[in-house]
């Protein structure tokens, strides 16, 4: 199997050193009302976001309504839903005559328009007005579907909750079957935004991405709350991140609770940004803003008393003090230093050059 080193959506660039691209997961936090959904576009934007994504389901593809009403329980972020699964997912489906007005309030945003799909239909529809896919956790076990949507020829985001290696392996070969354009997003599919799923995230596992799928573009898709989690992964590699958006987290609905809001979802940016600059190269050197420093706190061989021309230097002529003035010798240097004479006397206090001794060189 083959991958790129990097995806490009659009102009943008989304590889290692590059800056980390962010998704604003809109779903269903439009509440069924378009203008919703175009003011959340916007606010996504100004705040930092760099796609504004979108869930394209129809309820009765997705979910069996029989099926969950057997199961006599809700998971535990669908407990205190007043509806039924499918009534929910029913109500919050982002109806597909909305596109091209999505599309448009993207681009009049400045940021890029995705979405996740879940039947087949909604991909010769989506095609030609996305630059990019997500595939979500819950699609994990349909390589099938997978490959369908890889077979467009556009990248894709593969988020990898509730699933094992063996599970992601499949995934990932589905995607590369038809694409080298491929995001492996490590995610933890726990929706209630409880602080106890900070034991589950399991951030390492980007390690373990990278040990298996060398080079593989990295991202993280996370519900948890707050920046700890997002900073995590981009300091071990990921440069996607998808979290879910709203403009008001008390507001009744499925997502509102867990999502970013405008506020935090700058915070974060901001954060990250922070971060991506202190990572740095991973070349280690005296930096620019330290040389000043590297002076004032470093030492340097200074002389401990007067000393004249001729002196054979010995170690209780010498000590070891701050600054360490340009041109003169660090204390790690002294072995090359004792017992050679010196060109000129030296005053108390002075800095040891490499010039003041007799046949040195630097």
């Amino acid at each position: 199997m083959k991958w790129n080193t990097q995806i490009e959506i659009g102009e943008r660039v989304i590889a290692p050193g590059q800056p980390t691209y962010f998704i604003a997961d809109i779903a269903s936090s439009h509440d069924g009302e378009l203008s919703r959904a175009v003011e959340l576009i916007h606010l996504a934007a100004a705040a930092g976001a760099d796609c504004a994504k979108f869930q394209h389901f129809l309820a009765k593809d997705i979910v069996s309504d029989e099926g969950f009403a057997a199961m006599g329980s809700q998971s535990a972020h669908q407990a205190g839903w007043k509806q039924s699964v499918f009534e929910v997912f029913e109500k919050y489906q982002t109806p597909r005559d909305w596109t091209q007005t999505l599309v448009d309030a993207c681009k009049e945003a400045g940021i890029d328009y995705m979405t996740t799909p879940y039947d087949e239909a909604v991909l010769d529809m989506m095609a030609p007005l996305l630059k990019a896919w997500k595939i979500g956790s819950g699609d994990m076990g349909w390589p099938q579907f997978i490959g369908k949507v890889a077979a467009r020829g556009k990248p894709v985001f593969l988020a990898t909750g509730a699933s094992s290696m063996d599970d992601v392996e499949r995934a990932v070969a589905a995607v590369l079957a038809h694409t080298p354009q491929l995001c492996l997003m490590q995610c933890n599919t726990n929706y209630t935004g409880a602080l106890e799923n900070f034991g589950y995230i399991n951030l390492n596992v980007l390690r373990g991405f990278a040990d298996r799928f060398p080079g593989m573009v990295l991202g993280l898709s996370d519900h948890t709350p707050g920046h700890a989690t997002v900073l995590g992964a981009i300091a071990l590699g990921a440069r996607a991140v998808e979290k879910h958006f709203t403009d008001d987290n008390s507001r009744a609905g499925p997502d509102h609770g867990f999502s970013m809001n405008p506020q935090t979802w700058r915070d974060m940016v901001e954060r990250s940004r922070e971060l991506e600059l202190a990572l740095g190269d991973g070349q280690k050197r005296v930096e620019p803003n330290e040389r000043d420093a590297s002076v004032v706190q470093r030492r340097c061989l200074r002389a401990r008393h007067d000393l004249p021309i001729g002196k054979v230097l010995a170690a209780d002529d010498l000590e070891a003090l701050r600054p360490r003035t340009e041109g003169s010798i660090e204390p790690y240097e002294q072995d090359r230093v004792l017992g050679r004479p010196l060109a000129i006397a030296i005053a108390k206090g002075e800095a040891l050059t490499w010039e003041m001794l007799a046949g040195m060189a630097p």
